[in-house]
């Protein structure tokens, strides 16, 4: 098993799903947490995406599942399981879930950031995590439970369930779209100023920590790096769709939003 060393959706019975052992497995990642107030669920909108009938819509914190189709796109490979899963687990909680705010209680889009969990206290991202239904996702300050979601979301791709059965990172080289990818590749060289810290990889891409999260980082274990592969996840940026992108700079930029979006391969 890897280790990162920077680390400061489908019936309403699961067992038609996934196996009751993936559930249990699901179930010790994260800790119960039986003591939150209960909410009614109105709709599932995705995988990660809920609206409560008090009118709440809800991001899940630390997943990020496949999107669905729209605007004529097609639906991403299981985002439509992804969805249906967490149907089935609200369903099975008799259509009520138990929240937990993160520290940043809104998203950009007005979202209500939270963790949520079935009536026994189970951690619903966890449990998708489990299943390979999402990619563990961690940004600051809510990363409370990254230990566990990413323990959750490693023995889903060890075992190769759900869309670890058929996904493949892409090199760096590769990205040419902004939206969420895991990519890899060699770090040519590492640079810190007042726009950051920098790591420019293989194939003219860019990985970028914001000033701001500096402090949660290692910085001389990050330093350390030119030479070594890693593997990123986060949401691309096309920097040159921004205007005034100088001559010589990576178009695709990754944020790292926390040192669990970054491992340091073999």
């Amino acid at each position: 098993m890897r280790h990162s060393v920077l680390l400061k959706k489908a019936s309403l019975v699961g067992a038609f799903f996934v196996s009751l052992f993936c559930v249990e497995l699901a179930q010790a990642f994260c800790p119960l947490r039986e003591d939150l107030p209960r909410f009614a669920v109105r709709q599932v909108v995705d995988g990660d995406t809920l609206r409560l009938v008090d009118g709440r819509s809800i991001r899940l914190i630390g997943i990020n599942t496949p999107e669905l189709g729209r605007k004529g796109r097609s639906d991403e490979p299981y985002a439509v399981q992804a969805k249906r899963r967490l149907q089935a687990l609200v369903d099975a909680s008799d259509g009520r879930v138990g929240l937990l705010q993160g520290e940043q209680r809104k998203d950009r889009y007005g979202r209500t950031l939270a963790h949520l969990y079935d009536a026994q206290g189970r951690n619903l991202e966890a449990q998708l995590l489990g299943e390979g239904l999402g990619f563990m996702v961690a940004v600051a300050p809510n990363v409370e439970l990254v230990r566990c979601q990413a323990a959750a979301e490693r023995e889903a791709r060890d075992r190769r369930l759900g869309l670890w059965r058929d996904y493949r990172v892409r090199s760096a080289g590769q990205i040419r779209s902004g939206g969420f990818a895991l990519l890899s590749g060699r770090v040519a060289r590492v640079q810190r100023n007042r726009g950051g810290l920098w790591l420019e990889l293989d194939g003219g891409r860019v990985l970028r920590v914001a000033p701001a999260l500096l402090d949660a980082f290692d910085l001389p274990a990050m330093q350390a790096l030119e030479g070594r592969r890693v593997e990123a996840r986060g949401w691309v940026i096309d920097r040159q769709s921004r205007g005034g992108l100088p001559s010589g700079q990576a178009r695709w930029m990754l944020p790292l939003t926390h040192s669990a979006m970054l491992e340091v391969l073999p």
